[in-house]
């Protein structure tokens, strides 16, 4: 019998709360789907390896057979900790990491990438100030009416001014789970408030990621590979940059990095994000990784096509990658699945975990369940057209 291709999978979440159950979840129902429609077999099971969040996957490929361990690297009690914020303390957030971005000059030269992103960063900062005038503006009404209606004036109007503007501001918070505004506000307030260096916490989380992965690298594995989502996409670059130049990478092992939907300038042209952007320019030289970065000119929630190490200014002379790569949504989905997911730009965000109804050469259920390695599947491939690479980074200290 053939000896099963065997991958061992970490997956590193972008800004998420959510427990990592929904991961697994999520990549049983979509896989499942995907093997429906390109014609291959997916089973789900447990992993051999009980330590941390996971999942097991066996597929069969045209006749080959392949073996996945999927491990999911949680950050989630952090962002949970970094959302625990009052609504005072929410509105405050919004003016510092407006003023990171402003004052740095960064917002402006992001938008000279892609406005998709931009906007959705300006998003939660205009919903939320809507919100607090809607809010201030119902309670002037209903004050005054009250201070005319009694005779009392503002001595009745104002304390109603108040009371009536914080239920408001507490009722549209209880209705974020429709409007994101707060979600978003934290993840980029996160994001921004050391100015782009990672914050003590995430930084020993990231020391254990690496210990993790070296302690898988050092299994018998026909590939080691590291997708990174959103958000994680950075970290991954961070994480593996560290593991190269520890030498924790042993000689010959088959080591991928997946980068899908990435949102690298938010973090990278930030004045103190001096750490990411050195990883960024010793991943893109390095031969012991083979990086592909995936994302979609459709996806407003990332910056399509942009090359993250060019983009922020740090390339070096020999940088051979990531190789930049469309998923292309207005090719790979059907018009009926466009149609279904236009104005669901979060949903669209996560396309990339999820299946396709019109696949191409990008098939997330075969990149980390089939039989190839990731540089073996994308190997002699160029780039996408319409790949962006001009500096436009103002901040370039490593």
């Amino acid at each position: 019998m053939t000896r099963p291709f065997r991958r061992r999978v970490l997956y590193i979440p972008g800004f998420d709360p959510i427990p990592p159950r929904r991961y697994r979840e999520l990549y049983k129902r979509e896989g499942a789907e995907q093997a429906r429609i390109s014609g291959y077999r997916l089973e789900f099971g447990s992993r051999r390896d009980r330590k941390g969040f996971g999942w097991g996957v066996s597929g069969n490929f045209d006749g080959t057979p392949t073996e996945s361990e999927i491990e999911v690297l949680v950050w989630a009690d952090i962002v949970q900790g970094s959302m625990g914020q009052s609504i005072p303390a929410t509105y405050g957030q919004l003016a510092r990491t407006a003023w990171a971005y402003i004052g740095s000059g960064a917002l402006m030269r992001l938008m000279r990438l892609r406005r998709g992103p931009v906007i959705a960063a300006l998003y939660p900062v205009a919903v939320l100030l809507a919100q607090l005038l809607i809010a201030v503006a119902v309670g002037w009404g209903v004050g005054a009416a009250l201070g005319w209606l009694t005779g009392l004036g503002w001595w009745i109007a104002l304390p109603v001014l108040l009371a009536v503007t914080w239920a408001g501001l507490v009722l549209w918070r209880r209705l974020d789970g429709k409007i994101f505004a707060y979600y978003l506000m934290h993840d980029y307030a996160f994001t921004a408030q050391h100015q782009g260096a990672y914050p003590p916490a995430l930084e020993t989380r990231l020391a254990q990621f690496s210990d993790r992965i070296a302690e898988v690298l050092a299994g018998d594995w026909d590939e080691v590979l590291i997708v990174g989502h959103s958000s994680g996409a950075y970290l991954g670059v961070s994480v593996l940059a560290d593991l190269i130049r520890a030498g924790r990478v042993p000689e010959g092992r088959q080591l991928g990095f997946l980068s899908l939907g990435h949102v690298v300038p938010m973090a990278s042209f930030l004045p103190q994000a001096n750490r990411l952007r050195a990883d960024l320019r010793a991943l893109s030289t390095s031969a012991q990784v083979d990086w592909i970065d995936v994302t979609a000119p459709g996806d407003a929630c990332s910056f399509g096509l942009c090359d993250p190490v060019a983009v922020s200014g740090v390339a070096p002379q020999g940088q051979h990658q990531p190789l930049i790569l469309s998923a292309a949504f207005t090719r790979t989905l059907s018009p009926e699945k466009q149609r279904a997911l236009r104005g669901r730009w979060f949903r669209l965000h996560f396309q990339y975990l999820c299946a396709f109804d019109r696949p191409g050469d990008y098939d997330y259920f075969a990149i980390t369940a089939g039989p190839l390695t990731l540089g073996q599947r994308f190997a002699g491939r160029q780039h996408s057209p319409g790949r962006i690479a001009r500096a436009v980074n103002r901040w370039t200290a490593t």
